[in-house]
This record gives structure tokens, C-alpha cells and sequence, in this order.
């Protein structure tokens, strides 16, 4: 069995036991539910919102990480404007526990 989830603007298949990287979604040791777009169970596929109603996806935050840091910088000719600047995403590393059709 496993399911297509969205979080954070993006959609992840997930299957139970699998860790994920995905952006912020709660503090450590936390539990989520993620919402399904998919389930597929076998040959018994749920897609319609009616059939996804009682499905359920549910995640514990194992971890905090950080992604990359990304370095950028802008420049604007013959008027001395120059302007550094930098991001790193943090992200947070779930385990699927359990997914459940409804």
C-alpha cells in the first residue's frame, strides 16, 4: 500500500517506514497528518475526494535539518550597487507510520 501526499506546496509517494525530507511541518517527536491526493491499495485505487474523505496519512517528525546554503549576489553596473545575500531552508525528516483508507 502507499499513498501520494502534499505538503508544503510539492506531493511525495510515501510508503509506511519511509523517512522523508520534507519542509517544516511541527516540532520533533510530533505526529502529522499529511493529506492524500492517492491511495493505492493492490488493485483498489481512491483518487475521488469522496473516496479519499476518510483516508488518512499519519507521519512523526523525527528530526530538524538544513538544507544548502545558497549564496546570491546582485549587480547593478555604474551605480555602485552591489548587495549580498544568503538562505538556507530548513526542512524536517518525517517517518510515515501508518496509512489508512478509511
Amino acid at each position: 500500500m502507499y499513498a501520494v501526499v502534499k505538503t508544503g506546496g510539492k506531493q511525495y509517494r510515501v510508503e509506511q517506514g519511509q523517512r522523508l525530507r520534507v519542509e517544516r511541518v511541527g516540532e520533533v517527536d510530533s505526529t502529522v497528518e499529511l493529506a492524500p491526493v492517492l491511495v493505492v491499495d493492490g488493485g483498489t485505487v481512491l483518487s475521488t475526494p469522496d473516496q479519499l474523505a476518510g483516508a488518512k496519512v499519519s507521519a512523526r517528525v523525527v528530526e530538524e535539518t538544513k538544507g544548502p546554503k545558497v549564496n546570491a549576489f546582485t549587480y547593478k553596473n555604474k551605480s555602485n550597487n552591489r548587495r549580498r545575500w544568503g538562505h538556507r531552508q530548513t526542512y524536517a525528516v518525517i517517518e510515515i507510520t501508518g496509512i489508512s483508507a478509511g
